[in-house]
């Protein structure tokens, strides 16, 4: 068994759902931070491994009007999946490690750019490059089984891996993410790789809103644009 089956095998026992690699060379197409930049310039690949979110958590928080639910959505991304992911990518990390190949394990969830909601590197433009699906007008990534209903961890590594295929979107004309979006954030452009996210989305209409939600509530949650996608949808 070669490494990258070894990899994948172990991530899919361990709970991930999704497995993929991207080559970040494909990332000089478009704009990335610095911080990005500097990881770029010393990992040639991203892991991306996908753990799905439970489809009834979410689908309880479609009215945005229940508190509770909202509170049981923030805790099952965050504290639950995060760290369930933290603990693949780490793992996925000591086996590289162990065949002697240099790797970053990035977290599931931080941001380092509150104001742009930055985080270390994107694990969507990761998961997009290794072809487990397309960003969507809302700037998830969307899959074809599970929409956006998937949360995302990145291994970065120098390890000469197998990389996958970009996605084309298949989101066509559909528009319902930016119709649901309550902070009004995003400009229902299509996705283009030599564009910044600006184009797409208002960072700072969604964390204004988030931030309000936060004094109502307790917790920075919505959700609206995973909850809403047809493609995540239950049939």
């Amino acid at each position: 068994m070669n490494l990258q089956s070894k990899l994948e095998k172990e991530a899919l026992a361990m709970g991930a759902a999704y497995f993929g690699v991207a080559d970040l060379s494909l990332t000089q197409q478009g704009p990335v931070t610095p911080t990005e930049q500097n990881l770029i310039l010393k990992y040639q690949t991203a892991i991306s491994i996908g753990v799905p979110l439970d489809t009834a958590i979410v689908d309880k928080i479609g009215g945005q009007n229940d508190p509770l639910a909202l509170r049981s959505y923030y805790s099952h991304v965050y504290h639950n999946i995060s760290p369930f992911i933290d603990e693949i990518t780490d793992h996925i990390y000591s086996s590289l490690r162990d065949e002697g190949y240099s790797a970053w394990p990035v977290p599931a969830t931080e941001t380092i750019d509150t104001q742009n909601q930055y985080s270390l590197f994107s694990h969507k433009m990761g998961a997009s490059l290794a072809g487990l699906g397309w960003v969507g007008k809302s700037c998830l990534l969307i899959t074809s089984d599970r929409g956006p209903r998937v949360r995302w961890g990145t291994v970065l590594t120098d390890a000469p891996l197998g990389v996958g295929k970009p996605m084309e979107s298949r989101c066509g004309k559909c528009v319902r993410c930016v119709e649901a979006c309550l902070a009004g954030a995003f400009t229902g452009r299509d996705f283009i790789l030599s564009e910044g996210r600006e184009m797409r989305m208002s960072a700072q209409k969604c964390l204004d809103f988030l931030l309000e939600r936060r004094r109502e509530i307790g917790v920075s949650a919505c959700g609206q644009c995973v909850y809403i996608c047809p493609w995540g949808k239950p049939k």
